[in-house]
């Protein structure tokens, strides 16, 4: 049995490695894609305003009291010809968040705009129903897609719509920004992840040609693509990413566009983050499911680029080993113990997992300081700021990586759930429209009101590290010390943040929801 236990040990560690290295050679991409192109200019050529296409925006809305308007203002500043365009509110909603929208409908027809206000029978498919509800009653060449917390400038469609240079092009994704990363430590924390992505990962997959995901907003389609392959799709919780595959897998390419960034809004409390997070490892466990056999199938791809499409969508699995390596750690400390012959092999393999983390600490560093450079924080600084950047990195990055391992057990269910193919319904993301300054997140009617019976489940994984803290200074064994550490902060943070966020008022107050005339 000890053998066994060391078996699958050192095997989720080769696994966590081989992820590693895939990570690895996405930051080798990117390296190269940026020597490639360090001369290139982004063109944006210009437009005829009457030769402009047409397009339509569309906004799926569920629920959003505390956003929608401020999304609906925005969109109304959108620079384009008003005959070629059309604005499809998608508002499934059951609350009075369709009274506020069909406020502002009736305020902005007035000033002319071509904004229209679409109520399904039934809101079946969740987000990718209404998307292609929406589909079906336009035949505009071209759509755009923002969701209820996204803020695009008001020239964004005529900067974005010239990136579709050839007939083969079917979407154009760009970058996110965040309207309140230093609100808190949770949205530095989001940020930091985030930033990753869009800096590095998906600079890297476009630059080299790998597949590439739409990432559900802030961006534009051709309508040609989306119903050429096969349409908005219900069967997974990540529709962008499936459709994304699909697309390229049926030739079409995707454009990313770093230079042009959409505000949004991260996330302010732990239940939100964890309800965000659930669908983007759900989701891509089930597109894995559904779509690597077809990648693998399809002649004309490269191995490599079948390769990293593997790590791509099953991205999401590599909590769930970290936390089956986590929990089979304690048991090791005890093998190693009584068999000190076993441990020097054992070493060995994690020199390996050292491995990992500095290709993971060279990945975020790199993302960290290509961020810093894009927000104007880096350039003719003196050193004792640029220490002072590396210090901000040397308390962010364990931290971020503390807060994903204290949301293994959470994220790990939902990549597994995915993997076996359980179905669960859609669960949007509470807003709360905050930036920099403090709202009153306790009085948001979407936030829940009970603790979370998954608690338990988190408390128990941060004794359970504890007591492996103990176990490493009993038996002078130290080499999981700062692993267990990072587990218990993670934990710690988690169930703080839980609790901390559970206090909500009750409350039916409803923000400015206006009385129609008739």
């Amino acid at each position: 049995m000890e053998l066994f236990i060391l078996f699958l040990y050192n095997l989720l560690i080769i696994l966590i490695v081989l992820f590693s290295v895939g990570q690895l050679g996405l930051l080798v991409r990117y390296i190269y894609g940026r020597w490639r192109r360090r001369n290139e200019s982004i063109p944006e050529p210009a437009i005829l305003w009457e030769q402009l296409p047409s397009i339509t925006v569309q906004l799926p809305i569920y629920n959003e009291l505390y956003v929608v308007e401020r999304l609906i203002d925005t969109i109304a500043q959108l620079r384009y010809p008003l005959d070629k365009l059309t604005i499809q509110i998608l508002d499934d909603s059951t609350d009075d968040t369709t009274l506020l929208i069909a406020q502002k409908v009736i305020i902005y027809k007035k000033a002319g705009l071509p904004l229209v206000h679409i109520r399904r029978p039934d809101r079946s498919g969740f987000k990718a129903g209404a998307l292609a509800y929406g589909l079906n009653l336009t035949d505009n060449e071209y759509v755009a897609i923002f969701d209820a917390d996204f803020l695009p400038d008001a020239d964004f469609l005529l900067r974005v719509l010239p990136s579709f240079t050839q007939p083969d092009i079917g979407a154009v994704q760009t970058r996110w920004l965040h309207t309140n990363q230093s609100y808190s430590l949770l949205t530095q924390i989001q940020a930091f992840g985030l930033n990753a992505h869009f800096l590095v990962e998906q600079y890297a997959r476009y630059a080299t040609g790998l597949f590439l995901n739409f990432s559900g907003t802030a961006g534009i389609w051709r309508r040609e693509a989306i119903i050429n392959s096969g349409g908005w799709q219900e069967d997974t919780l990540t529709e962008d990413l499936d459709l994304s595959y699909r697309a390229q897998l049926k030739g079409w390419k995707i454009v990313y566009r770093a230079d042009v960034g959409v505000l949004a809004e991260l996330p302010i409390t732990m239940d939100a983050i964890k309800s965000q997070q659930y669908r983007w490892m759900k989701g891509p466990a089930e597109c894995s499911r559904k779509l690597l056999g077809k990648v693998w199938q399809k002649s004309g791809i490269s191995i490599p680029k079948k390769i990293q499409a593997c790590f791509h969508l099953l991205n999401s699995t590599l909590l769930v080993l970290i936390l089956g390596m986590a929990l089979l750690s304690l048991p090791v400390l005890g093998i190693h113990h009584r068999h000190p012959e076993w441990a020097a092999i054992d070493h060995q393999f994690s020199n390996l997992f050292l491995l990992a983390t500095i290709i993971s600490t060279l990945f975020y560093g790199i993302s960290y300081y290509q961020s810093e450079i894009n927000q104007g924080t880096i350039g003719n600084h003196s050193k004792a700021s640029l220490s002072g950047r590396l210090v901000r990195f040397l308390w962010l990055f364990p931290t971020f990586i503390s807060t994903m391992l204290g949301l293994s057990l959470h994220n790990s269910l939902a990549a597994l759930e995915g993997l076996f193919g359980k179905k669960t319904p859609f669960v949007r993301t509470p807003k709360f429209n905050s930036t920099t300054q403090e709202v009153d997140w306790t009085s948001n009617i979407y936030i829940k009101k009970t603790i979370p019976s998954s608690i338990f489940g988190e408390i128990g994984l941060g004794l359970y590290f504890m007591a492996g803290l103990g176990l490493g200074i009993y038996l002078q064994d130290y080499s999981m010390f700062i692993f267990h550490s990072l587990l218990v902060i993670g934990y710690g943070l988690v169930v703080g943040f839980m609790l901390a966020h559970s206090r909500s008022k009750e409350t039916n107050v409803v923000p400015n929801v206006p009385i129609l005339q008739p």
